[in-house]
């Protein structure tokens, strides 16, 4: 446990402490271990020792009350360099996924100096309003000129329905869950429901409070900065997504790497805003090859 802010943050590393260190970073209201044990396995086999942790809000680590304590995605970048000092690495890899990328790219430009690469996965630009454009889309108003797509209808719709209350059982917990994850994870991959249903399970296992993950909806929404400032990264990046991303669709993703100078944009073909066991090997290549010279 990470002490931070009055706050106590569950973290883990595996591998070789003098190998490279690639830090993990989630995405909202989503859990470390949501980080597939496949891919982090692949990535200690690549000669790089691998951090994960809980968000503040999710899994084990603290929750907080949000209307007395506010924080937004720039404290949760600063969660993230509390985790970094705890096991005594003063630089990493970034890698960070959907509001996990947008914490990273914060870091990338508020620290570059601990910061070797970044990979932005399944993410948006920084200082995208996305709320304020699914607001929009909820309403029936188009979008503003230059404004990135909102996510998907059908998504807005299953995300209405997908947190049950707190004293909800396992099984009306997975029902109110599981329809979520078959319109994330896309159209083109096969879905195996088993798979989901496991992860779904750990998740509710390891809770602090199921309810707390959507004070991340609000944080996420404040503290993340402008996409200008994105010109000042120097840190080589590079920006992984799906082609069937149904909650930022690609041209979030094109809209990220044609902000960062220099950064590599890699389309993943069939992939949603899910990481599936069967893209463990296709990532964990992408990030080894990523960070393998800085």
């Amino acid at each position: 446990m990470v002490p931070v802010n009055g706050l106590e943050l569950w973290a883990e590393d595996f591998g070789d402490q003098d190998h490279p260190t690639v830090l993990l970073v989630m995405g909202a209201q989503a859990q470390g271990v949501q980080w597939n044990d496949g891919l982090v396995r692949r990535l200690v086999d690549g000669g790089r020792r691998v951090i994960r942790y809980d968000h503040r809000d999710t899994g084990r680590s603290s929750t907080v009350d949000f209307t007395a304590q506010p924080y937004t995605v720039g404290d949760m970048a600063s969660d993230a360099l509390a985790v970094l000092d705890a096991f005594g690495a003063a630089r990493a890899h970034l890698v960070g996924a959907s509001l996990g990328g947008v914490i990273a790219q914060r870091l990338a430009v508020t620290h570059p100096h601990r910061v070797l690469t970044l990979t932005s996965l399944s993410s948006q630009p920084l200082g995208t309003d996305t709320m304020a454009s699914v607001q929009r889309a909820l309403e029936g108003a188009p979008p503003l000129v230059g404004e990135l797509p909102p996510p998907k209808a059908e998504l807005l719709a299953a995300l209405a329905s997908a947190f049950p209350e707190r004293e909800a059982g396992l099984e009306e917990y997975l029902t109110a869950r599981l329809p979520l994850w078959r319109i994330l994870h896309g159209s083109a991959l096969p879905f195996h429901e088993d798979e989901y249903r496991a992860m779904e399970e750990r998740v509710h296992e390891r809770a602090r409070d199921l309810q707390a993950v959507l004070n991340h909806t609000y944080a996420g929404a404040m503290g993340t900065g402008a996409t200008t400032e994105l010109t000042s990264v120097t840190a080589p990046t590079l920006v992984l997504h799906g082609t069937e991303d149904p909650m930022f669709p690609p041209p979030h993703a094109e809209a990220t790497a044609a902000a960062i100078p220099g950064a590599r944009l890699t389309m993943i073909e069939g992939m949603g805003h899910t990481l599936p066991a069967a893209l463990d090997g296709r990532l964990a290549d992408e990030i080894l090859h990523h960070t393998v010279h800085a």
